[in-house]
């Protein structure tokens, strides 16, 4: 009998908790891929999407619970889309998600790894964001709000998956510092009280947008607001009085942005109050940090990865080290003290700016950065203009890299590749590529978002024999 849309199926079994945030059992011999579900788990599914191979579901009754599974933390949990794995114990959200990591290489990529490392956990489990960003709407989520009452409608939050027109009324995000928490609900308190237009994404309407709120190890606090159009005294009067109560935060910045998007791109950043940017601290180095430039969100374990990329990449006073898609330059300035010369290369041409000043700052000449698409810059000129890498550590977005790239690379034949990856599937396609010229000799997953799917993996490459 051909299963229908929202039909209730009965005792269900959860067979296995599956990579991006969904597990999977089987209805009639047919896939089923269900959120917030956990291995173990015994289920009464409600049907959301019925194909020809697979289904997908949601959980209408649990019956018997995994073990496997604990008590979520948080008040938004199930509806801001955030935590897809908050209801795993910590140890099994890190199992589940190296498995997955190892399922993309070994399905996708069909690629032979040496040796297989343990995942690397990460040292905090809640509270380990340094950036933040909220959206402001005038049309939440229904299921918190009286509809009669217009002005509790407003909200400042995070969409909801699947809802870009509202938001989810956000009043505590475990995965951010408290005082960013006290931040945005204040900032959500006294535009209510001044009855700031809230914005409205299908009408384009409203005056505040989106609120940012960054800050680093070091005690600096930065928050950033997005405005449709220029108020100077709406400006004051809202920063004015925060900036009363919260005499840490050292930088208020506010952006105009009349686009039909909410992108941060391409705005300039308006400094009203403190010095407009932040500086972290990572071994002997410090990185300023201005509104916009990347820097990785979970601070403590993003200096794990670095450590371990340093270490896998094993460079020598000699070597010449290509960092790829280099960002702000964090990487190739933590290696650079170690390797005869270092080039970064980044598409942001603002990240490639702020490389060069952090490595001023920090006294590392070594260094050469560029800007441009990296299938155009990776070419023999380049190679022969600050010369042939011996080592490659990259580092690209969830994309991967272009093939391009990555004939580029096997062309240049380093003795060794340092592949980091936040996204193992396409990481593996990449693997697959330049395993013609070269071994993965190890693998090690790295948790940067705990509570999340998300998964960071990172691999060793060296040049096979045969090319040497």
């Amino acid at each position: 009998m051909k299963k229908k849309k929202f039909e209730i199926i009965n005792s269900v079994i959860i067979e296995r908790s599956g990579g991006e945030g969904k597990s999977i059992g089987h209805i009639d011999g047919k896939v089923v891929f269900v959120k917030y579900a956990a291995a173990g788990d015994i289920t009464d599914l409600r049907l959301t999407k019925v194909k020809g191979k697979f289904i997908e579901a949601e959980i209408k009754n649990l019956i018997s619970p995994s073990p496997d599974r604990h008590q979520p933390f948080c008040e938004h949990y199930g509806i801001c889309g955030g935590c897809q794995w908050q209801h795993l114990q910590y140890k099994k959200q890190l199992d589940v998600k190296n498995q997955w990591a190892l399922d993309c290489l070994h399905r996708i990529g069909k690629v032979k790894i040496k040796e297989i490392l343990a995942p690397l956990a990460a040292p905090d489990k809640k509270e380990y964001r340094n950036k933040v960003e909220f959206t402001f709407s005038d049309k939440c989520w229904e299921d918190e709000f009286d509809k009669n009452n217009p002005k509790a409608l407003k909200g400042l939050g995070f969409h909801i998956p699947g809802r870009w027109d509202k938001v989810l009324d956000i009043h505590h995000c475990h995965l951010v510092p408290e005082i960013m928490n006290r931040l945005q609900n204040r900032v959500k308190e006294i535009a209510k009280e001044q009855e700031f237009e809230f914005w409205n994404t299908r009408e384009q309407t409203g005056w505040l947008r989106n609120l940012l709120i960054r800050n680093s190890s070091k005690g600096d606090l930065m928050v950033v607001l997005a405005v449709k159009e220029n108020a100077p005294d709406n400006i004051a009067l809202l920063f004015d009085s925060l900036s009363k109560e919260f005499p840490q935060v050292n930088s208020w910045i506010y952006v105009v942005n009349d686009k039909r998007n909410d992108s941060w791109s391409g705005l300039e950043p308006i400094l009203y109050k403190g010095k407009g940017f932040m500086e972290e601290q990572m071994e002997d180095l410090v990185f300023k940090i201005r509104p916009f430039s990347f820097f990785q969100t979970n601070f403590k374990q993003s200096l794990n990865l670095y450590k371990l990329a340093r270490e896998w990449a094993d460079i020598s006073r000699n070597d010449i080290v290509y960092d790829l898609y280099t960002g702000t330059g964090t990487i190739a300035l933590f290696v650079a003290k170690y390797a005869k010369k270092v080039v970064g290369l980044e598409y942001v041409e603002s990240a490639v700016t702020d490389a060069k000043e952090n490595a001023v700052a920090n006294d590392l000449h070594n260094t050469f950065f560029q800007a441009g698409d990296m299938k155009d810059l990776l070419n023999n000129e380049l190679f022969d203009s600050q010369g042939k890498p011996d080592i490659i550590i990259t580092d690209p977005p969830r994309d991967g890299m272009h093939p391009d790239v990555i004939r580029a690379i096997l062309n240049a034949e380093p003795k060794r590749i340092v592949y980091v990856s936040c996204n193992p599937a396409t990481q593996a396609r990449d693997l697959a590529l330049l395993s013609e010229k070269y071994t993965i000799q190890k693998s090690r997953a790295v948790d940067m978002f705990p509570q999340t799917y998300h998964i960071e993996n990172v691999a060793l490459l060296t040049l096979s024999a045969l090319n040497q």
